[in-house]
Parts: structure tokens; sequence; C-alpha cells
């Protein structure tokens, strides 16, 4: 008796049942689409168009074309405002990942008190952004300061940390940091209990020290958390605003005043809204050049799995 092989007939879709699919897709994506539209790629087109006319006291728009760009290559503030930004995320990006990264590393361990540690790491995270502010100037407060009061001890006079531009930026730099690190640390901490203690206890076997097992096992693991962290580390650099308006108003002489304060200051101080637009032009092609390496560089060489 011979085998027979059955096969079974192809069960096409009926078109209308494709279709309808599709309208239901679409539909599901409208609600984010619309919001997506609405409150970012509207604004940005509607700013990029800003930044080419000026606004007379009548309220009719002149066509201007590139002069606004023109005044602002022309501007030493904006370039301060340019090169101290630079400097604060060279300062904060590198130093709140590392210091995020061994904090998780301690806290990921069997210990005692490691959920207090846990707490007192993510603590600054949830303070709000005044009362960060608030509790730094109590440190940096001159003759007063926590600060002060410590070098007051070992014969050093006052110094007036907010107010001198050679300290002025490290005294932010710090106070970011502080209050990043511990966010930053949630993720890592996360991604370090996905990883298989097996690779460890395998690494060990073999006698690989724990250094050699950290650089060759551990952090390639964690890359795709690092990448993420560095990302949003880096939109948090060109972010800062509230903590300058309280600490030092971008002084002195401009020696704090970063890109996204000198936008508010000249949209709501100054009210000039064209050239605030310009600004925030150039804001927009820093940060999408960040998103076009992070995609289409960054990604193809991070293995996610």
């Amino acid at each position: 008796m011979s085998d027979q092989v059955v096969i079974s007939p192809v069960v096409r879709q009926p078109r209308s049942y494709a279709w309808w699919n599709a309208v239901n897709a679409w539909l599901l994506l409208l609600p984010a689409t619309v919001l997506l539209v609405a409150f970012t790629h509207y604004p940005i087109l509607a700013t990029i168009r800003h930044s080419f006319f000026i606004m007379r006291r009548n309220g009719t728009e002149v066509f201007v074309g590139l002069d606004s760009y023109r005044s602002m290559a022309a501007d030493p503030i904006f370039w301060r405002a340019l090169v101290n930004n630079f400097w604060f995320a060279l300062g904060t990006i590198p130093t709140s990942i590392a210091l995020a990264l061994l904090m998780a590393m301690w806290v990921n361990r069997n210990m005692r008190g490691r959920g207090f540690l846990r707490l007192a790491y993510f603590t600054p995270t949830v303070l709000p952004m005044i009362a960060v502010a608030n509790i730094w100037l109590f440190f940096y407060t001159p003759d007063y300061g926590l600060l002060d009061q410590l070098r007051g001890l070992i014969g050093f006079a006052g110094w007036n940390w907010l107010g001198d531009p050679s300290t002025v930026m490290s005294c932010l730099v710090v106070m970011v940091i502080w209050k990043e690190a511990g966010f930053f640390m949630i993720f890592y901490l996360a991604a370090l209990q996905q990883l298989s203690p097996d690779l460890e206890e395998a690494a060990a076997v073999e006698g690989a020290s724990r250094w050699y097992t950290f650089r060759r096992i551990t952090f390639p693991l964690l890359m795709p958390t690092t990448l993420f962290v560095a990302i949003n580390a880096v939109i948090n650099s060109f972010k800062l605003v509230d903590h300058l308006v309280i600490m030092t108003k971008g002084g002195p002489n401009n020696a704090s005043t970063l890109l996204l304060y000198y936008i508010y200051e000249v949209a709501f101080t100054f009210q000039d809204s064209a050239y605030a637009a310009t600004l925030t032009v150039v804001l927009l092609v820093l940060l999408s050049t960040v998103a076009l390496i992070k995609f289409g560089y960054l990604d193809r060489r991070i293995h996610y799995q």
C-alpha cells in the first residue's frame, strides 16, 4: 500500500479581510499620530518657519531670510552658551554613567541593608528640582554653606562658589551628577538582574579574575543599557534651565549660561521670539544629530540579545 501525501489547500484570506486589518491598525495608531503631529512635528515646523521672520509691534510678520542666523553667528553669548553646554555635557555624562554603573553593581550584591542603599541612591532623583537647587545652595553659600564650614575647620577662608567664573560650572556639574546617577542606576540594576549567574560562575571556574569577567562579559552585555542611558544623559545635559534660574541665572558673566537657558532668556526676558526660534533650531539640529547617530550607527553595532 503506497503512502499518500495529503496536501492541505492553501487558505487565502479574502482581500476585504486584509484591508479591514490594515484599517484597524491605522485606527489604533491614529490617536498617537495626532498627538505626535500636534505637539511635536507641527511645533518644530512652526519654529523653523518663525526663525525666518521677525514680528513687528503691530503683530505682522516680516520675512528676513537668514538675518537671524547671521546675528546668531555674531552673537558672543550664543557661542559662550554653546561652549559651556559642551563642557557641561562632557563633565556630567561620563561621570554620571560610571557612577551609576558602580552603584548598581554594589547594590546588586547580597548584603545587609541593600534596600536602604538602593533607596538612598535613588532619593535625589525623586526630589523636586527646586528642592535640589535649594539643597545645593546651602552647600555653596559663601561663609555659611557646608563647604565653607568644612574649609573653615582647616583654616581656609570662605569662597563664593557660584559667584566665581572658575568654579560655577563645576558646582553645577557636581549637582547634576548627584541627581542623575541614582536615576541611571535603576536601569543598570534592572539589566544586571537579567544576566544569567551561570556566566560568572563559568568564568570563575575557568580562573578569570573579577575585572576580566566584568570587562569581557558583564560590560558587553550591558551595552544596550549603556546606550540608552547615554542618550538620556545627552538629552538631559541640554535640558537644564530651572536650576540655573534659581542658582546662578547664567552668571557670573555668562559663565554658567547653557543653550536652553539662553533660549529661555531671549524668549521670555527679552521677548525676542524670532531669535529664540533661531536658537531653538540649533538645539533641534544638535539633538537630531545625536538621534541619527544612535539609530543609524550605534544600534547596528550593539547586540541586544
